[in-house]
C-alpha cells in the first residue's frame, strides 16, 4: 500500500510539474528585474513596479503549440510518442476513415435532397480520435456539433447515426432534431443541442456534480469552436470551472472560422488558450492536426483534472476544410488556394497514415479495403435508413411532460380527429402506425 501510495504521490507531481512547464513561458522581464515588494491586496498578489507599462498581447510570448508528430508523420521527439498498442492505432485510423466517408455520403445525402442538413468534420478528425481514444469510456463528454468521431469511437454505429440524420422511426431522439444532432446516455454522450455555448456552462455542472461524489474517478469534457469561445456562456462556464475547481477538459476547436467570420475579427491576443492562464486555468494549445499531441494532451489534462478537481483548458489549433455546413458555401469568403493548402499540406488523416505505414502496421492495401468497407457500409446504411417509416405523429406531443397536461391531450386528440377527416390530404404511409 505504501509504494501504491508513494507512486501516485510522485504522478501527481509529475503532472503539477508538467502543467507549470507548459506555461511558464510567460515571464514578464521587467517584472523579473523590479522584485522589491509584493503588493497584498485582497483581489490580486503582484510586485509593485514604479514605472507604468500598458499590457497587451505583445507583452507575452505566444503560447506555443505542441506537437509530436511533423508534416511527414515522423515522430519528432521519440519520448513523446504514446504508448498505444498496435491494434488500437489501427482502430483510431480506421474510424477517421469512417469519419471522412460518412461526411462524403452524408452531404451529398442532403444535397439530393434526402436530408435536410448536415455539418462535415474534414480536417477536424485527428480531434475526434486523438481526445476519444485518450478519454475513459465512462467520462461524460458534451459536444458542439462538429464531433461525430467521437461518437464513432465510443461505439455508436453508422447505423444510429444515419438513423437520426433522416429522422425515421428508429432514431432515438424519434425524429424531434434536426440532422447531427446526435445523443446517446448510454455511452455517456450529452444530446447535441442547436444553440452556440450552451454546452459549456452545463458541463461545468455536470464536473462540479462528479467532483461531489465520493471517491470520483471520473471527469467531463466540453467541446466547442473558436466562435463559441466569444459567447457570454463561455467566460462564465471559464469562471465557474476555475473557481469551483471542477474536473472538466475545456476542449475548443479553433479551426479559423465562426462560419463566415475568420478568427482576425472574433478576438484580439493570443487565441483562447491566452484566457485559461488568465482565470487560474491549466492550458495547453496543441496541433489539432496531429492525433497523436491530441491523445498525449487529453490523456495528461484527464488525469490532472482527476487528481487535483481541476479545469483544463486546451485548445487544439486547426483548419475547417469543409463548409461551415450545407448552408453555406465557404468560396464566398476565403480562397479555394487556402482550402486546398490545408486539405493537403496539413491533413491529420495523411499524418497518422505515414505514422502507420512507418510502423509497418498499414498499407496501401489496407487502405483500399478500408476505404471501400466505409463507404459500402454508408451507402448500405442510408439507402435502408431512407426506406424506414417516420415516427408516429403522436411523437409530436409525447415525452414532453412527465403526466401530458390537458391540454396537450386536447391537441392531440384534435389531430387524430383531423387526420380521420382528411386522411387523403397527408402521405399517412410514411409514418409509423398504432
Amino acid at each position: 500500500m505504501a509504494l501504491k501510495a508513494g507512486a501516485s504521490v510522485l504522478r501527481l507531481t509529475a503532472l503539477r510539474s508538467t502543467a507549470v512547464r507548459l506555461l511558464s513561458t510567460h515571464t514578464r522581464p521587467e517584472v523579473e528585474q523590479n522584485k522589491t515588494k509584493n503588493a497584498e491586496f485582497p483581489g490580486a498578489k503582484a510586485p509593485y513596479v514604479t514605472e507604468m507599462k500598458f499590457l497587451n498581447e505583445t507583452s507575452y510570448d505566444p503560447i506555443p503549440i505542441y506537437r509530436v508528430l511533423d508534416n511527414d508523420g515522423s515522430v519528432i521527439e521519440k519520448r513523446e510518442e504514446p504508448s498505444i498498442d498496435k491494434d488500437e492505432l489501427i482502430n483510431m485510423y480506421k474510424t477517421m476513415v469512417q469519419i471522412t466517408q460518412l461526411d462524403k455520403i452524408l452531404y451529398e445525402s442532403q444535397r439530393q435532397g434526402r436530408i435536410s442538413f448536415y455539418m462535415t468534420n474534414y480536417g477536424e478528425e485527428g480531434i475526434h480520435i486523438g481526445s476519444a481514444a485518450a478519454l475513459d469510456p465512462r467520462d461524460l463528454v458534451f459536444s458542439q456539433y462538429r464531433e461525430v468521431g467521437v461518437f464513432l469511437y465510443r461505439g455508436v454505429t453508422v447505423t444510429e447515426l444515419i438513423n437520426q440524420c433522416y429522422g425515421n422511426h428508429e432514431d432515438s431522439g424519434k425524429g424531434r432534431s434536426m440532422p447531427i444532432h446526435y445523443g446517446d446516455k448510454q455511452r455517456n454522450l450529452v444530446t447535441i443541442s442547436s444553440p452556440l455555448g450552451t454546452q459549456i456552462p452545463q458541463a461545468v455542472g455536470a464536473a462540479y456534480a462528479l467532483k461531489r461524489q465520493p471517491d470520483n474517478d471520473r471527469c467531463v469534457i466540453c467541446y466547442f469552436g473558436d466562435g463559441a469561445a466569444s459567447e457570454g456562456d463561455a467566460y462564465a462556464a471559464f469562471n465557474f470551472a476555475a473557481t469551483l475547481d471542477c474536473p472538466v477538459i475545456l476542449f475548443c476547436r479553433n479551426n479559423g472560422y465562426a462560419i463566415s467570420t475568420p478568427t482576425s475579427e472574433q478576438y484580439k491576443g493570443d487565441g483562447i488558450a491566452a484566457r485559461g492562464p488568465s482565470l487560474g486555468i491549466n492550458t495547453v494549445r496543441v496541433d489539432g492536426t496531429d492525433t497523436l499531441a491530441v491523445y498525449n494532451a487529453v490523456k495528461q489534462a484527464r488525469e490532472f483534472a482527476i487528481a487535483n478537481n481541476k479545469p483544463v483548458l486546451i485548445e487544439a489549433m486547426s483548419y475547417r476544410v469543409g463548409h461551415h455546413s450545407t448552408s453555406d458555401d465557404s468560396t464566398a469568403y476565403r480562397s479555394v488556394e487556402e482550402i486546398q493548402k490545408w486539405a493537403n499540406d496539413e491533413s491529420p488523416l495523411l499524418k497518422f497514415k505515414l505514422y502507420l505505414e512507418s510502423k509497418g502496421i498499414w498499407s496501401e492495401d489496407a487502405e483500399k479495403a478500408t476505404l471501400k468497407e466505409s463507404r459500402d457500409r454508408v451507402v448500405r446504411t442510408m439507402q435502408d435508413a431512407e426506406k424506414k417509416k417516420l415516427p408516429h405523429w403522436k411523437e409530436m406531443f409525447e415525452d414532453v411532460y412527465y403526466d401530458m397536461p390537458p391540454r396537450i391531450q386536447k391537441q392531440m386528440q384534435q389531430m387524430g380527429e383531423h387526420l380521420k377527416k382528411y386522411p387523403d390530404k397527408y402521405p399517412l404511409d410514411k409514418f409509423q402506425t398504432d
